[in-house]
């Protein structure tokens, strides 16, 4: 037991001094309770059982040399208490022979205990050895099994290929279950060849890849888009787009984060189940951002909805907005780590009119439960707001995030509103093992003036999953339900879409579940990650724009989170000094929200219960949003009422809270 709990303290105190968020490659997604013994690990633990062994032996021979010593003593005691001595001899010698007789006694329950001891442990040693013998002989086997198992995979995949009953064609290829060939490495699937999985909770469906010379044959009755695919057009401009130059110097690099160990177990026991934004904790386990900022880091692909603007066809226009949506995510895949909880007030802009075309303000609106308020403008010719409440749950191995609240983005030109919701994020192996995170649920982005929707369905990773990990799916329809791209690809990566050209059910697979086929054209690229900064492991995974989130700039309103001491030393690596900061700054919190519930209860006289006035010093009234009842949604959500950016023109911040 001693020994496990050392390893076991070994693993958490090696998890808590990489900062709460361990860098881990892409393929690191599963469990380390799941990785296979290495021969070194096989060696080391024959190696106990041997010492074990040894020291077996050693406590059986001093089992012999106390009984052989005791009864010795025991001996030369009768002889002495034979002899003829004086009485005060006598006395001491009863005394001495009293004790002895205690240590016999002692000496024969221990010997009692240790002879059962070494039964007990000869007994398990055996049961361990072949235990042990027979897992690896399991192991070996179950090895050769897999092999030749491969091996017959293998096998039927060359006769299937060499079938006389396939289709000649190479360009038209079928498939059904998983996820798109990477195009970059060496397969034995045709190119062409894209997999497609079944979303749980709508139509299973089928890909079949065609050529664009064979489409005009498979349109004659479906009544497709009349875009050419073929043609240069919006989406295929839209694949990939250099950052370019800019003429403001931003900068690349922040201070490597430092090594700082923690006990995460003494602070993480007792918060089983409880809101992970009411637990305390040390910025140990943050980055250098705010939520607010990490929000802002949505915008990083914003060239998406940029050339989203110029399609002409809704439908199109839409694959453009789902990769957007997925893009999100990308910058999540390595940062683990909490952002920083904005104080209520708090705001955030990024005012890139000149680099991105693009004006962003958030503010905290709301502490418990935690919820910003975000407000986009572009100079070419598209906005988008939104309200995101953080729910989330502590549950022991993992955590679970879930934003609440609808994301709109609106097109000045055509009228065309999308709205859609984020997915569940999870947090996994958060006592031991590598840290990593998935993404797992379905988001439905509906444009509200066509009616047109997109389902995506985000996969979760299991271990024992043929799926490729973060992989996500979609559809795109139109009014009428009928589907016009298949998208595929992998939130930390890329997205596709591919062109329906025909749709038709198919029978009933071995599941029961009827299945769609499409036909679709060869896909195109939507989006794709930027690569990341160099030495960016050693800066918390930021990705470029994450860099200059926090540089300091000139103008900004007081409360924006560039102007948070508490994590502007923790970017500097003064973690100490970030942790004595960061709770001075809570407890300024705090008794700001004392004061207006006292202001509350002052005001409702007598007849206000602590309850009603806690209710009411928690309706904070934002500055720069409102709330108003969302037409679409029937919820009610802060929308920017304007007036910032004229405050900032005027430098004029007197209306804005003291919180730092």
């Amino acid at each position: 037991m001693k020994g496990r709990g050392c390893w076991e303290t070994a693993s958490v105190r090696s998890f808590c001094s990489s900062g709460c968020l361990n860098k881990f490659k892409k393929d690191d997604s599963g469990d380390d309770d799941e990785e296979t013994a290495s021969p070194a690990d096989k060696s080391e633990l024959q190696h106990t059982l041997k010492n074990l062994s040894l020291k077996l032996d050693d406590l059986s021979t001093c089992n012999d040399l106390i009984a052989k010593h005791g009864a010795a003593l025991q001996r030369s005691l009768n002889e002495l208490d034979n002899l003829r001595i004086p009485s005060e001899s006598g006395e001491k010698l009863k005394v001495v022979n009293e004790r002895a007789t205690l240590f016999r006694i002692t000496s024969n329950a221990m010997i009692n205990a240790c002879k059962d001891f070494l039964e007990l442990a000869e007994t398990h040693s055996r049961k361990w050895q072949r235990a042990l013998q027979y897992e690896q002989e399991q192991r070996v086997h179950l090895e050769e099994t897999i092999e030749q198992l491969a091996k017959q995979h293998n096998s039927l995949e060359r006769a299937f290929r060499s079938a006389p009953g396939r289709p000649p064609n190479p360009n038209k290829s079928f498939s059904e279950g998983s996820l798109l060939t990477s195009k970059g490495e060496d397969s034995e699937e045709d190119e062409d060849t894209e997999y497609f999985d079944a979303m749980e909770d709508s139509t299973s469906f089928i890909t079949v890849i065609t050529q664009p010379k064979e489409d005009r044959k498979a349109e004659g009755g479906t009544g497709t888009s009349s875009v050419d695919w073929s043609s240069d057009n919006v989406l295929d401009s839209a694949s990939f787009v250099s950052k370019g130059s800019s003429k403001v110097k931003r900068r690349i690099r922040i201070p490597d984060k430092p090594n700082y160990s923690l006990n995460l177990w003494s602070i993480m026991k007792n918060c089983i189940g409880r809101e992970l934004s009411k637990i305390p904790m040390p910025v140990n386990f943050n980055e250098p951002l705010s939520m607010l900022q990490r929000l802002t880091e949505d915008l990083e692909y914003h060239h998406l909805l940029d050339k989203a603007v110029h399609c002409a066809n809704s439908v199109e226009q839409m694959c453009l907005v789902a990769a957007f949506s997925v893009s999100s995510y990308s910058t999540t895949v390595h940062r683990i780590a909490k952002p920083f909880n904005p104080m209520l007030g708090e705001t955030f802009e990024l005012d890139r009119m000149e680099e991105m075309g693009l004006r962003s303000l958030c503010e905290q609106v709301s502490h418990h439960p935690p919820s910003a308020a975000h407000y986009v403008f572009s100079k070419h010719g598209w906005s988008l707001w939104q309200e995101i409440t953080i729910a989330s749950k502590f549950r022991g191995k993992y955590i679970s995030i879930m934003p609440l609240g609808a994301i709109h983005l609106e097109f000045q030109a055509s009228g065309n509103h999308y709205v859609w919701r984020k997915s569940t994020s999870t947090v996994h192996n958060i006592i031991v093992g590598k840290l990593w995170i998935d993404q797992s649920g379905d988001i439905e982005i509906v444009n509200h003036k066509t009616n047109d929707r997109c389902q995506l369905k985000f996969v979760p990773y299991s271990y024992f999953s043929k799926e490729a990990p973060r992989k996500v799916t979609g559809v795109v329809s139109d009014s009428q339900g009928k589907a016009h791209y298949v998208l595929s690809g992998s939130w930390d990566e890329q997205m596709e879409c591919s062109k329906i050209v025909h749709s038709s059910s198919s029978s009933s697979s071995s599941d029961g579940k009827q299945k769609t086929v499409y036909q679709t054209l060869p896909a195109k690229l939507l989006w794709k990650k930027y690569p990341l900064p160099e030495n960016a492991e050693n800066m918390y995974y930021f990705s470029e724009l994450a860099l200059t989130l926090n540089e300091l700039e000139e103008g900004v309103a007081p409360t924006d989170s560039r102007l948070r001491p508490d994590q502007r030393l923790m970017e500097k690596g003064r973690w100490d000094e970030a942790n004595t900061e960061k709770q001075r700054l809570e407890e300024k919190q705090r008794l700001s929200r004392r004061r207006r519930m006292e202001s509350c209860m002052s005001g409702h006289g007598q007849g206000c219960t602590i309850e009603e006035a806690e209710k009411e010093s928690d309706g904070y009234m934002p500055l720069w949003f409102e709330k108003r009842l969302d037409p679409l949604t029937g919820e009610t959500a802060c929308i920017y009422k304007g007036g910032y950016w004229e405050a900032k023109e005027r430098q004029d911040w007197h209306m804005c809270p003291n919180i730092f």
